[in-house]
């Protein structure tokens, strides 16, 4: 297998856009592609684009009269059937939304196939993880769930096992969905809690179908999580399960709106914390999936200060050149932040955490401590599911 890594990247991506108002503002991708450069981990990988998923890719995952319903749509905004999730606040209709929303896909999907091919160890979509598209229909800000198309891909080229961990402030429903019933694929997803914040789904009990016990994971962290109960969190739930379920290929979906200045959620986790998930998932596939690593974006909606600085970390550390925490940015990307925004930019890649600590598991159980509560249920309600002590 190459020791190279690719980042997937195409100008286009920035045409995901529901609109001037809407918080998925698509400059945040533009503005890590910027810091991505400045920083010079395009020099440290590949940079490669992708052919958009084609119907037959895309009928992997979701209905074909859902993939109409998007087209329909694209050509004639004003005409969405909002019966599939199109033309709503969360999802409004655009033209062009199938053709972009496609490409994106279809660039996770080729970092999936890269990956698989031993052509990379490890690729990055920052622009994808769109999470939440269903089968047949759009869902918080997601039109095609490119997440799982990408595993789906895995499974069509001969994957036998794919996990995938999700630490996304929002539960990872879509993907959750797609596979609920497929014992091939471990979904791992850490969240805020569904009582407080979209999409009400990932409670622990949500453990899979019948079928496939034990193959979907959640853990459903109270608002005002921060870093040590964050990290505590992943540590003691998806080391033990990945070392578990040997996969083929690791999948991660990295959105940044875990962070304390996100406005559409209420964990408390900072840039360091992020940064120190991103190094655990890459070990985690050099230690359990052969190296093979697809990593993805996801939301975050702090476009300025937190989203370009944490998927630049995590391009850095897919490229096998982690950005130290206290790098200064360069000042022509902070220009052009602000020609672009009208914001003064961050000055280090760092919020002032890093070293961040954490307690482990082993280490001992609090029963009055929300936090290890909410661990100690996802622990009971899948670990023995999986042969495992909770």
């Amino acid at each position: 297998m190459s020791g190279r890594a690719q980042l997937m990247w195409d100008e286009a991506v920035t045409g995901y856009d529901f609109g001037p108002e809407h918080p998925m503002d698509p400059v945040r991708l533009d503005l890590t592609r910027r810091l991505v450069h400045a920083l010079g981990l395009d020099r440290e990988l590949e940079v490669v684009g992708a052919k958009p998923a084609g119907e037959s890719t895309l009928r992997l995952v979701h209905r074909e009269d859902y993939i109409e319903a998007v087209k329909a749509a694209s050509a004639d905004p004003g005409a969405a059937d909002t019966s599939y999730g199109l033309g709503t606040v969360d999802d409004p209709a655009f033209g062009g939304m199938h053709e972009v929303s496609s490409l994106i896909a279809g660039l996770s999907v080729g970092a999936a196939e890269a990956v698989w091919r031993g052509e990379v160890s490890h690729a990055v979509n920052f622009a994808g993880g769109l999470h939440h598209a269903m089968p047949g229909g759009a869902a918080g800000f997601c039109i095609y769930n490119d997440a799982s198309l990408a595993i789906a891909r895995l499974l069509e080229l001969g994957a036998e096992r794919v996990a995938y961990v999700d630490v996304d402030v929002h539960h990872g429903d879509g993907v959750q969905a797609a596979f609920w019933d497929d014992p091939r694929v471990l979904t791992i997803s850490l969240h805020e809690h569904p009582r407080t914040l979209f999409p009400q789904t990932g409670w622990p009990d949500e453990t899979g179908a019948e079928s496939a016990e034990g193959s979907a994971v959640n853990v459903a962290l109270p608002a005002g999580t921060g870093d040590a109960g964050w990290l505590r969190a992943f540590h003691a739930v998806v080391p033990e399960l990945i070392a578990d379920f040997r996969p083929d290929v690791l999948v991660t979906q990295h959105g940044a709106d875990t962070h304390f200045e996100d406005p559409l959620a209420h964990l408390a986790v900072s840039l360091d914390a992020q940064r120190a998930v991103q190094v655990a998932c890459h070990e985690l596939a050099h230690e359990y999936a052969g190296g093979k690593w697809v990593a993805l974006g996801g939301g975050g909606y702090a476009v300025v200060d937190v989203v370009p600085r944490s998927w630049a970390h995590l391009v850095g550390v897919v490229a096998g050149r982690p950005v130290e925490p206290e790098t200064v940015i360069p000042e022509g990307w902070r220009q052009e932040v602000f020609a672009r925004t009208r914001q003064l930019g961050p000055v280090r890649m760092t919020d002032g955490r890093w070293p961040v600590g954490w307690g482990e598991w082993e280490a001992g159980y609090d029963p009055a401590d929300r936090l290890d509560q909410a661990v100690l249920a996802t622990r009971r309600a899948v670990f023995p599911l999986r042969g495992l002590l909770a």
